[in-house]
């Protein structure tokens, strides 16, 4: 492996205002102030569903018990699995767990 050093490009003046200009035009979009972080809640007080889902991968994956696939999946499938609402990829482990089980005991 090679290393590669990033060299880090920064706006030029005239590109930063540019870009604080459209800040500045867009009502969607605002710079997060002190007033936004006082009023700001943790992560976990918001999606702590999501967060734990987060955590629960991270050691599966940090203790080798789940390892991240990338596949290519037919979409009818994946629709199947998917309508019957979150952690859809759980149900996918799960249905491939009993085809290997059920070919073991077999």
């Amino acid at each position: 492996m090679t290393n590669k050093i990033r060299k880090t490009i920064y706006p030029t003046p005239e590109e930063d205002a540019e870009i604080n200009r459209q800040i500045a035009a867009d009502p969607d979009d605002f710079e997060l102030d002190e007033e936004w972080f006082k009023e700001a809640k943790p992560s976990a007080e918001i999606i702590p569903d999501i967060l734990e889902r987060y955590h629960r991968e991270q050691e599966d994956l940090r203790s080798g018990r789940k390892e991240r696939l990338y596949i290519l999946v037919d979409k009818e499938l994946l629709d199947y699995f998917r309508d019957q609402g979150g952690d859809w990829h759980e149900r996918i482990n799960e249905a491939l767990r009993g085809v290997v089980d059920k070919q073991a005991a077999g």
